[in-house]
């Protein structure tokens, strides 16, 4: 649907200093029909690539190639694109219904199927309460809410979302999670980055790790955390005096100890791998 090849972006800083590189020949592929969270830590390189992605900057060397899926060309995949970015502008005179129409109309959306969205959409965002009211009105919540409203409002088969739950609290969050899970249900691919590793884990089948403008992964969210099992067991035991108890044991050890605890008349009320979350495992990438 969209890829990176072989992508390195550099700033100039000034005649003294080496040129800073953002990007180090990063590739990467979204494909269509996922929900893919980009992780990596500030400075990472993860805006720089959105902003090549939407071509606001181009790359040093390397190329963005946009699929068939969208068009075949920058310039009809744009029109298939939905985008929120991590700090958007919104014009404060407007109503939250007057800049959703507005927006839509810049897609070339007709304004009975703008309102159609507006429709389904609102409700959905719990942001219909206030489309009359001033956007100069918002908190942080409803802009994230209105913005990513306006990015469903011309049906994109790809949106893509910079940092769009930062700063919400865990009710806008979760909110927003069901949100994508929705969206990418109804036939869109969603790709957004994000420091709140949890939430990747909880609603994206697919990640990109990157780090210092390099690769780190790609691919299924189950994977990489299968690849980081430790070949450990949490066992957690109960006594006949009731006291309940957990012991760590390798795999070669668990089974001769559950033999042991069971001569014991001791109960084994579960056995559970020592799985890591994402997040665990992103820290110890970065």
């Amino acid at each position: 649907m969209l890829e990176f090849r072989d992508v390195t972006k550099k700033f100039d800083t000034d005649l003294l200093k080496k040129d800073f590189v953002a990007l180090k020949g990063l590739s990467f592929k979204i494909t269509e029909g996922s929900t893919i969270g980009f992780l990596g830590a500030n400075g990472a390189g993860k805006t720089t690539s959105i902003k090549i992605a939407m071509d606001f900057i181009r790359p040093t060397s390397g190329e963005v190639i946009y699929g068939t899926e969208l068009g075949g060309s920058k310039k009809e995949a744009f029109k298939k694109i939905g985008y929120l970015p991590e700090r958007p502008f919104f014009y404060p005179h407007l109503t939250g219904k007057e800049f959703c129409f507005y927006m839509g109309q810049l897609a070339d959306v007709s304004k009975a199927r703008i309102k159609e969205q507006i429709n389904f959409w609102a409700p959905r965002f719990k942001i219909d309460f206030a489309l009359d009211r001033y956007i100069k009105t918002y908190s942080k919540g409803m802009l994230q809410r209105i913005g990513f409203l306006a990015t469903l409002l011309h049906d994109p088969k790809l949106i893509i979302l910079d940092e769009p739950l930062s700063g919400l609290d865990p009710i806008g969050r979760k909110d927003l999670r069901d949100i994508i899970s929705e969206v990418n249900n109804l036939g869109s691919t969603v790709f957004f980055s994000s420091h709140i590793v949890g939430d990747v884990e909880e609603v994206c089948r697919e990640v990109i790790f990157i780090k210092n403008g390099e690769l780190v992964y790609s691919g299924n969210v189950d994977s990489i955390i299968s690849e980081n099992l430790k070949p450990n067991n949490t066992i957690r035991l109960s006594k006949e005096n009731g006291e309940i108890y957990s012991v760590l044991k390798s795999h070669d050890e668990t089974n001769n100890f559950l033999k042991q605890v069971i001569e014991k008349n001791e109960k084994v009320l579960s056995v559970t791998p020592d799985k890591p979350t994402l997040e665990q495992i992103f820290y110890s990438v970065t």
